[in-house]
Parts: C-alpha cells; sequence; structure tokens
C-alpha cells in the first residue's frame, strides 16, 4: 500500500501543484480570468471523468486478470481499452464543442468571463483525447504491478507544465502573451510530451499492445460493466458541484474566485487521501482475483484509519495556515477573504471523504460497480443538493459549504458500512469452503 499509494500521490500532487501553480499565473493576469478558469471547473471534471471512469473498468478487469496469472488476456483488454479510450474521448470532444456556450450560461456565467471561458475551453478541448489516453494507460500500468512509471510520467507532465505556463500566460521572446489561452496550450503542449514517453514504455518497452482485435466485443463489455457505472460516478459528482457553482455565482463572481483558489489548494492536500484511494484497488482487485480475501479486508481496514487521521492532520494545516496559502496565489483582498471562509469549512471532511474513495474504489475492483454507482448518487444528488440549497438559503455561501460537510460525513459512514459488510460475508464463505477462486 506504501509503495503504490506513494507513486500515486507523486503523480496526483504534482498535477495539483501545476494547476495551483497556472491558478496563481491566471491570477496575475486578472479577477475575471480567475472567475472563468474556476467555472470550467464542473465541466473539465465532468470530461475527466469519462477518461477516469474507463481507466476504473479497465484496471479492475486486468487487475483480478493479473491475479489469475492471464498474461495474453492482459495484454488484449490493455491494447482494447486504449483503442476503446481513443474512439470515446474524441467523440466526447467534438460533442463538448458545439455547445460549450449553452453549458456555461447555464452555470451562470456571463459578459466578459463567459467569452474568456468559451476561448479556454474550445482549445482545451483539443488536448483531452491525450489526457484520457495517459490517464488510462497509467491506470493500466498500475494494475499490472508497475507504480513507478505512473508517477515519473505525470511528474514530468506536471513539472512542464509550470514550465509552459508563464512563457504562454505572460509572453516570452516570440511568444506574445495569450492570457487565459495561454495556459490551455501550455497544459495541452505539457500533457502531449508526457504521453509520448507513455507510448514508448507501453509498446516498446512492456510490449503490452498487440495487434490482436479478437474478443474485442468481449472485452469492451468486461471493461464497461464496471467502467460505465464508474462514468456515471464520476459524471454526477460534476452534477452536483455545478449546482453548488450555480449557488456561488449568486453571491457574486468574487466569491466563485475565492472557491476556485481554495478548492485548489484543498485539492493539493487532499490528493494523498485520493490517492491512498486509488491505490486501494489493484491491491484489492488482484487478491481478490487470488483468493486472499483476508488481505482485502486489512487493505481497507489500513486504509481508512490512514484517511481519518490524515483528515485531522490536512484541517489543522488548512486553519493555520490556509490565509496564507491563499496569498501565494492571489493578492486581491476581498478574493483571500472568500477563499479563507471555504477553508474554514469544507475541509472537515476530508478524512469522511476518504473512507468513500476507498469504498467506492474497492467496489469497482470486486467487479461490483452498482453499489459505488449507488454511494456516489446518494452523497452527489439525494443528499447533497437538498442540503447546499437549505445552507444557501440559511446561512448563505457559507452554508453552501457545511452543506456538503455534513452530507460527506453521512454518506462515508453508509459507504464503510456496506463495503465492510460485503468484504466480511466473502471471507466467511471462503473460510467455510463454500467459495473457491474469484
Amino acid at each position: 500500500m506504501v509503495r503504490l499509494s506513494g507513486f500515486m500521490m507523486m503523480s496526483m500532487v504534482s498535477f495539483m501543484a501545476a494547476s495551483l501553480a497556472e491558478m496563481m499565473f491566471i491570477g496575475r493576469v486578472g479577477t475575471n480570468e480567475l472567475a472563468a478558469i474556476s467555472f470550467t471547473f464542473p465541466v473539465v471534471y465532468t470530461l475527466q471523468g469519462v477518461s477516469m471512469g474507463l481507466g476504473v473498468g479497465a484496471s479492475s478487469v486486468v487487475a483480478r486478470a493479473t491475479g489469475l496469472g492471464e498474461t495474453e488476456r492482459v495484454r488484449r483488454l490493455v491494447t482494447h481499452c486504449l483503442i476503446l479510450g481513443t474512439a470515446v474521448s474524441i467523440l466526447l470532444s467534438v460533442g463538448t464543442w458545439f455547445v460549450l456556450q449553452d453549458i456555461f450560461v447555464l452555470l451562470g456565467a456571463e459578459g466578459q468571463v463567459l467569452d474568456l471561458i468559451v476561448v479556454y475551453m474550445e482549445i482545451w478541448l483539443i488536448g483531452l483525447p491525450i489526457f484520457t489516453m495517459t490517464f488510462v494507460g497509467t491506470t493500466l500500468l498500475r494494475a499490472i504491478g508497475d507504480a513507478k512509471t505512473p508517477g515519473y510520467l505525470s511528474a514530468l507532465g506536471s513539472v512542464l507544465h509550470i514550465m509552459f505556463s508563464p512563457a504562454f500566460i505572460f509572453g516570452f521572446g516570440p511568444i506574445p502573451a495569450l492570457g487565459l489561452e495561454g495556459a490551455a496550450i501550455a497544459f495541452i503542449l505539457a500533457r502531449h510530451l508526457a504521453f509520448t514517453l507513455f507510448v514508448y514504455c507501453l509498446v516498446f518497452r512492456d510490449r503490452m499492445l498487440v495487434a490482436d482485435l479478437g474478443d474485442f466485443a468481449k472485452s469492451s463489455r468486461d471493461i464497461m460493466h464496471v467502467g460505465l457505472p464508474a462514468m456515471a460516478s464520476n459524471m454526477i459528482m460534476p452534477i452536483s458541484m455545478s449546482v453548488m457553482t450555480r449557488l456561488l455565482a449568486g453571491h457574486g463572481v468574487v466569491v466563485v474566485a475565492g472557491f476556485g483558489v481554495a478548492s485548489r489548494i484543498e485539492s493539493l492536500l487532499v490528493m494523498v487521501i485520493w490517492a491512498v484511494g486509488m491505490s486501494i484497488s489493484p491491491l484489492v482487485g488482484q487478491n481478490w482475483g487470488a483468493g486472499a480475501y483476508d488481505r482485502v479486508q486489512i487493505a481497507t481496514r489500513l486504509g481508512n484509519t490512514f484517511v481519518v487521521l490524515y483528515g485531522v492532520f490536512a484541517y489543522g494545516v488548512f486553519v493555520a495556515a490556509g490565509d496564507y496559502m491563499v496569498m501565494l496565489l492571489n493578492d486581491d483582498p476581498e478574493v483571500i477573504a472568500m477563499a479563507y471562509a471555504y477553508l474554514l469549512i469544507a475541509p472537515v471532511a476530508v478524512g469522511a471523504n476518504g473512507v468513500i474513495s476507498i469504498s467506492t474504489n474497492s467496489f469497482n475492483a470486486l467487479g461490483k460497480p452498482m453499489p459505488a454507482l449507488a454511494i456516489t448518487i446518494l452523497q452527489m444528488l439525494v443528499v447533497n443538493i437538498p442540503l447546499i440549497l437549505l445552507g444557501d438559503l440559511l446561512w448563505g455561501y457559507r452554508g453552501i459549504y457545511a452543506g456538503g460537510v455534513v452530507t460527506t460525513v453521512l454518506v462515508s459512514i453508509v459507504a464503510w458500512l456496506w463495503i465492510r459488510r460485503t468484504i466480511s460475508t466473502r471471507t466467511g464463505r471462503a473460510q467455510a469452503g463454500s467459495v473457491v477462486g474469484p
């Protein structure tokens, strides 16, 4: 767990560090630009959620096949997943491009902020297929036991992103100052270069791609059995975020800008939680495939203990130094005040979010995607939206944040009890001799 989580943390923390650096550069351009990129979060997360869903589905199937020692099937699954992901991401990019303005009008963007958003997203969509292939591919590498390469490649992409961003945003030599457009271009260039190295590792070093489309339909069904519910889960999350962004927009551009800065800062520390949750998946999947149910129990128990303790630590950091962190990204006193208000409330639920992440990733790894989807629907739609609407009515934007905290804590208890019962039931049956294999 430490090895898998460590390299996953390297990957995710480096990605968020690059996002924070980008936010800092954009904040120096202007408040409208900062608000514009904050408005893009729900849509960006929705589109990236498709990539993550494909990765989750493929990882679940590949990890269990690896546990069973089915080497040739693993290679076919990797090949078929990359083909499937390429087709889906291209269709998604083209389809989204035609309705960009309508989407952000619904989210509450208008005037100059809306114009900035559309220009940024039109460029960003060009890089979505590459992002999808890189994310799916690195997830597959983890599923077969290679934790190092994905961590190094993601860190490299983030370093390049940080290096390119100032040149394209503010201008450098023959490169003109492009502002928000430059941020999108820098992201695409950095991820394309990292993708080139990923292709080398997957094709030439590990020889994981095969010229075999046989059983492509079966592979796609196996992947989508887990992948479709995982995509649905990932796309439900931005729906809830969209409602939240729309409510925050009613309190002014400064509140949205503050939320954008604070959520990026929060993500930098919360990435540790997500890394543990995602690292659980190959560990649980391989051991479940091999029938080592006791190890699955131990892994989930250790993961839950860690994320709860880390959540307490992270909240203490935000309370003690949150305002100073915001100042590093933006010097507008109003934005700083709005961002710190978020950091005093929302991160209370960091540990509970980790418990939910471990539960949903474990269900997906077991090849049981519907409980994970049900937990996400419960968290993001059934409980969260009514509570943030009530919070907004009673206490304004602070009430919105508080509603999210109450939702996360309640759902984390449900998720913990559910995955614990599922694993205990299978373990008991295996010990009684009624279960052989996965």
